[in-house]
């Protein structure tokens, strides 16, 4: 089948070389020439695990352009896979989707059979229809669900394993209405053995929401189970592995630490948030879960502080900025708020990550101008006896931590081993 995806940022471009290696043929479009240019020289624009290796494989097979009229002309089904970044207040900012959907529906006026456009892009009940659709049909001059289909897809991946997630995924979720459509994607999707749940389009988009609130509750409910065990000298990791053997409640995502960050839990709670107080519901376990999770990073600091109660003057070491491993994306990274509080503090900080040093320099200039970065984790342990574990990089656990303090946010066991002064932040 011939596939296009608006918007080639992570969600678009880990979707469309998912369907490449299927066997489909992509186009990828977008505004930004610097990702068009990569993308058509079979260099990604963001790093994930084995996507560099999957983009030399298949080129010729994919390619990217800014013309939206080339993109819907030569594929069959459309993907709208753009932006929704939060505002202020947390809801969701819809000016790339509503911006995808005019493009699209100008190039669906001139293009002859059925067309499917597919919303993949994380929105909010009652946006596709209530949004997307009456733009796809002022713009194009067509009916949705008769003229073209209209459907709702949201996405489960998980950075550092999305290429994994798209090609074994737990489950598939389509929101149709109708039946031309559904066996479009049904096609689509043919290859992959998964679950495939068929929904009306708003539950689709609900679902979405209703998963990355509940694992950012999961995550922010260990977390103050955890603070609670410091405090009481429990292993917090133990309990865990107890209570996840319990069938109904599994032990996935009971990793405590310093809480959760990327581009979807934070974005998505807080929207959810914002939709609650909107329609008139009080959303008090999604507001408690965002609170814990504000707080729990700077348990690092005051953990820290213990042990040198004066940071003035003093150089701290910061291993990992990336908001989890085997990414380099910092969105939300816990790592900003630990090193905005150091240097309130007065210390000055040395940091390293293998993968995303460059992004949290432009991402956050407020810290970032003020920090050294070292070009190896080995380099940081030289310039300092003093330790904070901000993202458990796989190679954190080759290092040699002795004579040191760490106060760990990830539970890197080598630091447990060696250090001379450890603090688990949970445990």
């Amino acid at each position: 089948m011939r596939v296009s995806i608006v918007g080639s940022g992570y969600v678009g471009l880990v979707t469309g070389m998912g369907f490449v290696k299927l066997g489909n043929g992509v186009v990828f479009v977008d505004v930004d020439d610097r990702k068009i240019e990569m993308i058509n020289n079979a260099q990604p624009p963001i790093y994930e695990e084995g996507l560099e290796e999957l983009m030399r494989e298949f080129k010729g097979k994919y390619y990217a352009t800014k013309d939206y009229r080339e993109a819907i002309l030569n594929s069959d089904v459309t993907f709208i896979a753009v932006g929704t970044p939060s505002r202020e207040e947390g809801s969701i900012d819809l000016t790339y989707v509503k911006k995808a959907s005019e493009g699209i529906g100008k190039a669906l006026k001139e293009k002859d059979g059925y067309h499917v456009v597919v919303v993949k892009s994380t929105v909010l009940p009652g946006t596709t229809e209530d949004v997307v659709k009456p733009i796809l049909e002022k713009h194009s001059g067509k009916k949705a669900f008769q003229d073209f289909g209209l459907a709702m897809n949201p996405e489960f991946l998980r950075e550092g394993v999305a290429l994994n997630d798209f090609l074994e995924p737990d489950r598939i979720v389509i929101g149709v209405q109708d039946e031309r459509t559904r066996r479009v994607l049904e096609e689509l999707y043919a290859p992959i053995d998964a679950p495939k749940l068929f929904t009306d389009i708003k539950t689709a988009e609900m679902i979405k929401y209703a998963s990355n609130a509940f694992l950012a509750t999961k995550i922010s409910f260990a977390n103050e189970i955890g603070n609670i065990c410091k405090k009481l000298g429990v292993d917090s990791w133990k309990v865990f592995e107890g209570v996840g053997l319990d069938h109904r409640i599994s032990p996935y995502f009971f990793r405590t630490g310093i809480g959760w960050g990327g581009s979807c839990f934070p974005k998505d709670v807080r929207a959810l948030i914002s939709k609650a107080r909107e329609i008139g519901e009080e959303p008090l376990i999604l507001e408690a879960v965002v609170e814990v999770n504000e707080r729990q990073p700077l348990k690092l600091v005051e953990l820290l502080k213990r042990h040198i109660p004066e940071l003035k003057g003093k150089t701290v070491g910061v291993l990992g900025l990336a908001f989890k491993p085997n990414t380099d994306d910092v969105r939300e990274t816990r790592a900003y708020v630990v090193i905005k509080r150091l240097l309130e503090e007065g210390a000055e900080v040395i940091a390293y990550d293998p993968k995303a040093v460059e992004n949290f320099k432009r991402f956050y200039p407020d810290v970032g101008e003020k920090i050294v970065y070292a070009d190896s984790a080995e380099n940081v342990l030289k310039a300092t006896d003093v330790i904070l574990i901000v993202t458990e990089w796989p190679e954190f656990e080759e290092l040699d931590y002795s004579g040191r303090v760490v106060i760990d946010g990830r539970r890197v066991r080598a630091a447990e081993g060696s250090a001379r002064v450890y603090e688990g932040v949970c445990w």
